[in-house]
């Protein structure tokens, strides 16, 4: 998890440096400011895809086999932006790896329940990240860049958003349901959906001061609320 992270995250900012360089929000990163050169931040994307294989190497052969998959799709989200405006799903794709690399990597057989949780983290990351490209819709226009902001406008990039995120409140319960987990989980449900509509009570089309908020804090609360109620209905009941 660490070292694909590690790639994505740092191949991302190689490959936009000249991009986030131009722009005023992103031009104090660690490369585009020169704090970090470009041939290191891609030295260090290289190193951590190697740790990745090499410890997919010491799991299971199936995780192995699937490591040159994963790398993939969480890298090539990079480029996304430069020819459609459905780069939010990639990314969203690339994090929902997460719930099934998990259960593969425990069990190294497939399973319907942790493809609930993937859907979930797909629509949710989505959702999200297209409340945090508001921000950049007009560079994103001005600039060539693809996103569902620049494409649609803030106020149906973020009624976007809001389908998305219907979609992931049906797949929570959805999942609890089939599942058949307890009232631990529930309880945690009831608060991430709760969390869900008010960070689309914090952004308007007209007024972004709270993105981060709604992008950064909320959606971390989340997570870990999700998680720990999640597991502990598992471990509990």
């Amino acid at each position: 998890m660490v070292t694909a992270r590690n790639a994505a995250m740092a191949f991302n900012r190689y490959l936009d440096r000249n991009f986030d360089a131009k722009n005023p929000r992103t031009a104090n990163r660690e490369v585009p400011a020169g704090i970090i050169p470009p041939q290191q931040a891609l030295l260090f994307t290289i190193v951590n895809c190697i740790i990745f294989v090499l410890a997919t190497y010491f799991i299971n052969p199936l995780v192995l086999a699937l490591s040159p998959i994963a790398l993939f799709v969480v890298l090539f989200y990079s480029y996304t932006k430069r020819f459609t405006p459905l780069c939010h799903l990639v990314l969203g794709v690339g994090l929902a790896l997460a719930p099934i690399g998990a259960y593969l990597t425990v069990t190294g057989v497939f399973n319907l329940v942790p493809l609930f949780f993937s859907f979930i983290v797909l629509t949710w990351v989505s959702g999200f990240d297209i409340i945090y490209a508001l921000q950049d819709e007009e560079f994103d226009r001005e600039h060539h860049l693809n996103s569902i902001p620049a494409a649609l406008g803030k106020r149906n990039a973020l009624m976007v958003s809001n389908i998305l995120h219907v979609h992931s409140g049906l797949l929570i319960i959805g999942v609890g349901i089939y599942a058949h987990f307890g009232w631990i989980y529930w309880i945690g449900a009831l608060i991430v959906l709760a969390l869900l509509v008010y960070q689309h009570t914090l952004v308007k089309p007209h007024d972004l001061s709270k993105v981060d908020l709604a992008f950064g804090t909320t959606n971390g609360i989340i997570s870990l609320v999700y998680a720990v109620f999640t597991i502990a209905d598992i471990i509990i009941l």
